[in-house]
C-alpha cells in the first residue's frame, strides 16, 4: 500500500515539473538510443561483409597466379595457370570441386544499346562452386562447352541495360567481333566490396580463350571445399602448385590461395572491435544523461524541503521519503531507456537504409541498454534521495 502511495507521489511531482522531467529524460534517451544505434549499425554492417562474402560460394578458395621472386630477389611475373592445373587439383586434391575461369573485357551489344562489360569464360561446375543459379533459360550442355559453341548466359545487370527488363532467352548480341545466342539469365547477386558482380556474360571457358582472350590462359580457379575442411584443401593445393610449378624450398610461391572464411572472418573481427568501440563512446551520452538525472533530483531536493519537511513532521519516515525520490529518479530514466530503444531502432533503421544495409536486431543489446538505463536512474538518483530522507523536519519547515 504505501509503495503505491510512494509511487503516485513520485508520478505527481513528474506531471507538476514537465519541462524539467523532459530535459531529465532527454539525456537519457540520447544515451541508449546512441548506443542501440550505434551498436545495431555496427552489427548491420558486420551482416552486409558476411552476406557479401557468402554470396560468392560455399567454402571457396580462390586460386590465382601472381608474382614470383627471381634471382636476387626481384620481383617477376609469374606464368598462368592453365586448364591441366585445374584438372590436377580436382584429380589429386580430396572432396573438392574446382571450377577454372578466363575472362575478358568487351563491349556487349544488342541493336543500337550497347554495354561495357566482363566476359567469364566458365565450365559446368561454375554454376556450383559459385553457387549462382539461373532463373531463367538453361545452363550450357556439354557439346557446348567441350566445342566451344557461341551461346552465353547473362547477368542481371546485363539484362537490365541490352533487354531493359525485356525478355532476352533466344536474342542474339554481340561481343565485339562475335555474335552469340543468349540461353539463360543468372540470378541476380549481392554487390561485393562496391562492385556489381551481375555485370558479366558468361561463356564456355573454350570460347573465351579461344575466340576473345586469343590464349589458353586460366585467370582464376575457384575451389570448393565439400566437406567443409578449407584449412587442409588450402594446403594440399599449395604443396600441388608448387609442386607443378618447380618452386624450390625457400622461395615465395609465385600464386595465392585465399580462403574466403579466412577473410570474413578478419573482417568481422575488424567489425566487431569498431562496433565495440563506437558502443563505448555512445555509453559516455548515457553516463552524462545519469548525472543529469542526479542534478535535476538534487534541485528538485532543494526546492522541495519544506513540502519533505511537512511530510517528515506528520509522520513520514526517512526511507519513505528515500523511496519517494528513488522511484522518481527510477521512473525518469525507465522512461528514458524506453523512448531512447525506439529512437535508437529507428534511426539504426533509417541509417541502414539510406547505406544499403541490412537492418539487424540485437534483442541482447536493447535489454541491456534498458537495464543499465534503469540503473542509472537508481544509482544517480540515490545520493538526491538520501540527502532528501535526512533532512531535519524542523530544519526543513523553516526553509525559504
Amino acid at each position: 500500500m504505501i509503495l503505491w502511495l510512494t509511487l503516485g507521489m513520485a508520478l505527481r511531482a513528474m506531471v507538476r515539473n514537465k519541462l524539467r522531467s523532459f530535459l531529465t529524460v532527454l539525456g537519457v534517451v540520447i544515451g541508449v538510443g546512441a548506443v542501440i544505434c550505434m551498436v545495431h549499425l555496427g552489427e548491420s554492417a558486420k551482416k552486409s561483409v558476411t552476406d557479401q562474402i557468402a554470396s560468392l560460394g560455399q567454402n571457396l578458395l580462390m586460386v590465382r597466379s601472381g608474382a614470383g621472386r627471381g634471382p636476387g630477389g626481384a620481383r617477376v611475373a609469374s606464368k598462368a595457370f592453365t586448364v591441366e592445373d585445374a584438372e590436377a587439383i580436382q584429380a589429386q586434391v580430396d572432396g573438392i570441386v574446382v571450377a577454372p575461369t578466363a575472362s575478358a573485357n568487351t563491349v556487349a551489344v544488342n541493336g543500337n544499346t550497347n554495354w561495357p562489360t566482363n566476359a567469364q569464360g566458365v565450365t559446368d561446375e561454375f554454376f556450383t562452386v559459385r553457387d549462382w543459379p539461373v532463373t531463367a533459360g538453361r545452363r550450357f550442355e556439354q557439346a557446348e562447352l567441350r566445342g566451344g559453341a557461341l551461346v552465353c548466359i547473362i547477368g542481371a545487370t546485363v539484362h537490365k541495360e541490352l533487354f531493359a527488363g525485356e525478355e532476352a532467352i533466344g536474342a542474339r548480341i554481340r561481343l565485339g567481333r562475335l555474335s552469340c545466342d543468349v540461353i539463360g539469365v543468372l540470378a541476380s547477386k549481392q554487390s561485393m566490396m562496391g562492385s556489381d558482380p551481375d555485370d558479366t556474360i558468361l561463356l564456355p571457358l573454350r570460347t573465351v580463350q579461344r575466340r576473345l582472350a586469343g590464349k589458353d590462359d586460366v585467370q582464376m580457379i575457384y575451389v570448393s571445399a565439400t566437406d567443409g575442411g578449407t584449412a587442409r584443401v588450402q594446403a594440399e593445393i599449395e604443396r600441388l602448385l608448387r609442386e607443378r610449378r618447380r618452386i624450390k624450398d625457400g622461395r615465395d610461391d609465385d600464386f595465392s590461395v585465399r580462403d574466403m572464411r579466412e577473410i570474413a572472418d578478419r573482417v568481422t573481427g575488424t567489425t566487431d572491435v569498431m562496433t565495440t568501440l563506437l558502443g563505448s563512446i555512445a555509453a559516455v551520452s548515457l553516463l552524462v544523461g545519469g548525472i543529469g538525472i542526479m542534478n535535476i533530483m538534487l534541485v528538485s531536493v532543494t526546492e522541495r524541503t519544506r513540502e519533505i519537511g511537512i511530510r517528515m513532521a506528520i509522520g513520514a519516515r526517512g526511507r519513505e521519503v528515500l523511496l519517494q525520490f528513488l522511484l522518481e529518479s527510477a521512473l525518469l530514466s525507465t522512461l528514458g531507456g524506453l523512448l531512447g530503444i525506439g529512437v535508437g531502432l529507428g534511426g539504426s533503421y533509417l541509417a541502414c537504409d539510406k547505406l544499403d544495409l541490412p537492418f539487424v536486431v540485437v534483442p541482447g543489446i536493447v535489454g541491456v541498454a534498458f537495464l543499465f538505463s534503469a540503473a542509472v536512474g537508481i544509482l544517480f538518483g540515490f545520493m538526491p534521495a538520501l540527502k532528501a530522507s535526512r533532512l531535519d523536519p524542523i530544519d526543513a519547515l523553516r526553509h525559504e
